[in-house]
């Protein structure tokens, strides 16, 4: 047996003929293969969007931050657990929503943007991300924010939105001119920021809705198929921020309320789960689903402690939107594999970074510690 037969697995007799037209293929193949990885890369596509590039654009809008994430960078981590209630069963078999079944979870609140130290705002979006750890180490990993929808459709568009929505250095506030191009380009960015600004902006993180945007699919134990999104809703009533607090001097003032509030006792979000029906978009995070989609209560999250950011916590978690247990499956939405990479290329990029303590670890140490 010849050194080509024992490299391509070719029987013995295979003529010299078959033997080229074999090595053929599996070059054909390899090529092909490696040429997948390379366009994915964006090596063959100098122009492409690849998730460095998303990563790079977060950097030259926010200025570089070693050791911090590239997006919802200021943060604090938090951990308790979810109890399902039975009533997620018939929608998915993941043991998560079984009755009477507590996962721990850990967390992490955040705001959005690339600035560790930024002041807290009122209008900065406020993000919820979970890790739920199930048996048989499966996990579910899912970051939410506290909107009512998406701004961008598309991972393109979220890529030219950084840059249009970054402040000019001499009035602090996007160029007019550049965020009104962005919309002419994407009306459907435009109908999603009047549903943003509408909203009603709470008074902390403890009554805030934080919302999955993207659509899933859960799938149940006969294998039906079923399109959700969900969110978690605080079990306290949702108070409209004061002008006082909107005007707040304390740059980490919606921090200290959170670990105050988780000081005085748990507090709680139930996950609700809205069913989608034919027709119903699960590929543009934009549009929102029609008011009368069927809504289930799974369970019960609940959070009892805080901690600071610090090696071994939250700060080293890649929430990753795709790590998700049997019984939940991505939708087609092309934003969840896009986030998913950039996440992965942010949480690389960080982890070779010396990191410097987090903007929330003094607040969370001026008291007992939780």
């Amino acid at each position: 047996m010849t050194l080509l037969h024992r490299l391509t697995g070719a029987p013995p007799g295979m003529s010299p003929r078959a033997l080229m037209l074999r090595v053929s293929a599996i070059g054909a193949l390899l090529a092909g293969t490696a040429g997948a990885f390379a366009d994915a890369g964006g090596w063959l596509s100098p122009r492409a969007l690849t998730p460095a590039r998303i990563v790079d654009r977060f950097e030259q809008v926010n200025g570089p931050h070693p050791g911090f994430r590239r997006n919802h960078a200021k943060g604090l981590c938090v951990a308790g657990a979810f109890a399902g209630n039975g009533a997620g069963v018939a929608l998915s078999k993941t043991g998560v929503f079984a009755a009477r079944r507590v996962t721990p979870v850990e967390g992490r609140f955040a705001l959005a943007g690339g600035q560790p130290y930024a002041a807290d705002a009122g209008t900065t979006v406020r993000s919820l991300a979970l890790r739920f750890r199930l048996p048989d180490r499966e996990e579910w990993r899912t970051g939410m924010n506290a909107l009512p929808v998406f701004p961008v459709r598309t991972p393109e568009a979220f890529y030219e939105q950084l840059l249009a929505a970054k402040p000019d250095p001499a009035t602090g506030r996007p160029d007019p001119e550049r965020v009104k191009a962005f919309f002419a380009a994407h009306p459907e960015s435009a109908k999603a920021a009047s549903l943003i600004k509408a909203r009603t902006i709470t008074a902390g993180f403890a009554d805030s809705t934080f919302r999955s945007l993207n659509a899933f699919r859960f799938v149940a134990a006969d294998g039906r198929a079923t399109p959700v999104r969900w969110a978690f809703v605080p079990e306290r009533p949702a108070v409209q921020e004061t002008a006082a607090q909107a005007a707040r001097t304390d740059k980490n003032d919606l921090f200290e309320a959170l670990i105050a509030q988780l000081r005085q006792g748990p507090l709680r979000w139930h996950l609700v789960v809205t069913i989608g029906r034919a027709g119903d978009a699960t590929a543009d995070a934009t549009l929102p689903w029609p008011p009368d989609r069927e809504s289930v209560d799974v369970g019960t999250l609940t959070l009892s402690d805080a901690t600071p950011e610090e090696a071994g916590n939250c700060r080293d978690v890649n929430f990753d939107p795709l790590v998700l247990p049997d019984g939940i499956a991505p939708s087609d939405d092309p934003l969840l594999s896009a986030r998913s990479a950039a996440y992965a290329r942010s949480f690389t990029r960080r982890a070779a970074e010396e990191t410097s303590p987090s903007a929330v670890a003094a607040t969370a140490d001026r008291g007992d510690a939780l």
